[in-house]
């Protein structure tokens, strides 16, 4: 990984820990962890897996490909995955589950507008 993204990914990191209102030590008690990981992350002397990015997104609302930052095309990538995925779920259903799915879809749509 490039020096300038790792660099990035720490001052995301940061930041969002930061606006989500969060301490270093509050995030590592949250997450099992020792306050010095959360410090070392934040510095970017310690890589992330990509479940620990997950979970640090989820922690503090932000997205994933943020954090990482991800170019757009990796984030349609890891999109286009998640649709595939529902579509294979979706042409698993019966017809009549998969029409009251539409219905609650249609619903919850016109809730937001």
């Amino acid at each position: 990984m490039a020096k300038d993204k790792k660099a990035t990914i720490a001052a995301r990191m940061r930041a969002a820990r930061e606006a989500a209102g969060l301490s270093q030590g509050q995030v590592a008690r949250k997450l099992k962890m020792h306050r010095p990981t959360i410090s070392e992350i934040e510095a970017g002397r310690r890589a992330l897996t990509a479940e620990e990015l997950t979970v640090f997104a989820k922690l503090y609302g932000v997205e994933t490909w943020w954090l990482a930052c991800a170019e757009p095309e990796e984030r349609l990538d890891a999109d286009m995955a998640k649709y595939h995925l529902a579509a294979r779920h979706l042409s698993k259903m019966k017809q009549s589950d998969f029409d009251r799915l539409m219905e609650l879809i249609q619903m919850m749509r016109s809730e937001q507008e």
